[in-house]
């Protein structure tokens, strides 16, 4: 039940909801585009009439209401809106509610030292990250490629989004800071869908929100992607311009926890470790 959810969660439900219907074209179904819009996207009429529901509960769910919903609604839902990976798994864990198509796996805040351990066997830069997404370990390749994150002194220096968002050094050693921002935000948004209770996250999301415009806007924006990987370049004040691709592994007993590797284009490494990739 959405009853059982904080009024937070209940309201980014709702905002993500009407977001995503906002966004699904009617042609997407086969709807005719004519007469007067006041959105270009669905109608909640129309997304009901999909769903099989009623527009009653649409209109109490993105009104962030204390209603029920099955988990077969939200499925209905999720095929509706045309839902990715990670959209649905921001669905369903907003919504309180198990995905027969995900595993659900519980999560610690301690990590075994051993894991904490296995980044110095990895050459490339590495680094682990717990559910606030703040770096726990990583290796001293990581600590001169994040110049400002890793190396700096600082009570709250080890937190990716901090360091994104709040470092004003990251701009420069990040390529294409902006859209490399906004994704982080809609990754960190999918990655904390099922903790919005956890105060410490609720703590950085109001702090960012609070000392960041950028990370308002994006938060807002209800902008939801899965921690994929892909080429990543720096402007680095030592090295230059360097480039590297991401892999992102989640431990197969945390799913809350993450390594990340930066690897070279040109290098190709094996890494056992307890991770499974993601």
């Amino acid at each position: 039940m959405v009853a059982d959810r904080s009024s937070e969660q209940r309201r980014a439900l709702g905002d993500f909801v009407r977001a995503q219907r906002e966004r699904t074209s009617p042609a997407s179904h086969g709807l005719p585009l004519g007469g007067r819009r006041r959105t270009p996207g669905l109608r909640r009429e129309e997304l009901a009439q999909l769903c099989g529901l009623s527009t009653t509960w649409f209109t109490w769910i993105e009104q962030g209401r204390d209603v029920s919903v099955s988990a077969g609604a939200l499925a209905r839902l999720a095929n509706a809106l045309r839902l990715g990976r990670a959209e649905r798994a921001y669905l369903f864990d907003v919504a309180g509610k198990p995905d027969p198509d995900r595993t659900a796996d519980g999560a610690d805040a301690f990590i075994a030292p051993a894991v904490l351990a296995c980044v110095e066997t990895i050459r490339s830069p590495a680094y682990i990250l717990d559910r606030t997404w703040t770096a726990r370990s990583w290796n001293a390749a990581a600590r001169r490629l994040f110049a400002g994150w890793l190396d700096a002194p600082g009570e709250h220096r080890c937190n990716l989004l901090r360091f994104i968002f709040l470092v004003p050094s990251a701009r420069t050693l990040i390529c294409d800071w902006e859209a490399r921002a906004r994704r982080v935000a809609a990754e960190f948004r999918a990655a904390c869908s099922a903790h919005f209770d956890d105060p410490d996250l609720r703590a950085l999301i109001a702090e960012l929100r609070q000392h960041s415009a950028e990370f308002a806007q994006f938060w807002e924006q209800h902008g939801v992607l899965g921690r994929e990987g892909g080429e990543r370049t720096f402007n680095h004040p030592r090295d230059g311009f360097v480039r590297y691709e991401q892999v992102t592994f989640n431990l197969a007993s945390q799913s809350d926890v993450k390594l990340t590797m930066l690897v070279a284009p040109e290098k190709t490494q094996r890494v056992g470790t307890g991770f499974s990739p993601r």
